[in-house]
């Protein structure tokens, strides 16, 4: 049975989780770092100092086949070589193919949006020269998920979601966007009720075909979860189990 981790500061993981549950049955071991949410408003330098200490304890507890990171800050910004790890990049190429007015948006955290990585990482996957890319932050809308007010007030969720890209979206012709945060997945509902001409892109999707490709001849017969939270066990688990996830949460820092 292969035993996967997948992190982030929150809920976002369970977007990954869900993707890769789709394609092949493991045990995961689900850790949300609340206690260093958001992970998007921390400086590279902060970010690599939490991530290198998470990534140390999971390994000491755990010894997992493999590591998800499940959030796209630390994995644009943080430099990790370890073979294990598979980090959630955003899609670009596939945006750049299926996008007809050749304008793809990019919903991210602040800290991505503003980073020198983000460019990088662009500039590197030599997007054809009519794609035009532009740079969302959404850090707003990722509070909207991690508060659970997705699942409590869907009145401040439409409204918070066209304030933030009802401008950039329309002023851009943008008809793809990429969910960047891998909160964002979680927002579905109102983005496409809001913008119905838009595709919008989970990240989820490729990183769990990585993650299949990994671990293929460790599979299970079924899927096991066990979560743990660097934060208050009893919000998150509340949290958990309106979106369906009976699951025992504990605490790990």
């Amino acid at each position: 049975m292969a035993k996967i981790i997948v992190f982030d500061s929150g809920l976002g993981s369970l977007s990954i989780i869900q993707a890769i549950q789709k394609v092949i049955k493991s045990h995961i071991i689900y850790f949300a770092d609340q206690k260093n949410f958001p992970y998007g408003k921390k400086s590279k330098s902060q970010l690599t100092t939490i991530i290198t200490k998470t990534i140390r304890l999971l390994e000491k507890k755990f010894e997992p086949d493999l590591i998800v990171m499940g959030s796209n800050t630390p994995s644009l910004l943080v430099s990790m070589n370890k073979k294990n790890i598979v980090k959630v990049l955003p899609p670009i190429k596939k945006a750049a193919k299926i996008s007809m007015t050749g304008n793809v948006a990019i919903l991210a955290t602040s800290a991505i949006v503003k980073s020198r990585a983000l460019s990088e990482y662009v500039r590197k996957n030599r997007l054809p020269k009519h794609i035009n890319l532009k740079k969302i932050d959404a850090t707003k809308l990722v509070g909207l998920v991690e508060h659970g007010k997705f699942l409590e007030d869907r009145k401040l969720c439409e409204k918070m979601v066209s304030k933030v890209l009802f401008e950039p979206f329309s002023r851009t012709n943008i008809d793809v966007a990429i969910l960047s945060s891998t909160h964002l997945p979680f927002l579905l509902p109102f983005l496409k009720k809001q913008f119905p001409n838009i595709t919008f892109i989970d990240p989820g999707k490729e990183v769990a075909q990585k993650v299949k490709k990994i671990v293929a001849r460790k599979r299970s017969k079924i899927n096991t979860m066990q979560i743990f939270t660097s934060s208050d066990p009893k919000k998150f688990q509340k949290y958990l189990l309106q979106i369906g996830i009976k699951k025992n949460v504990s605490v790990l820092c």
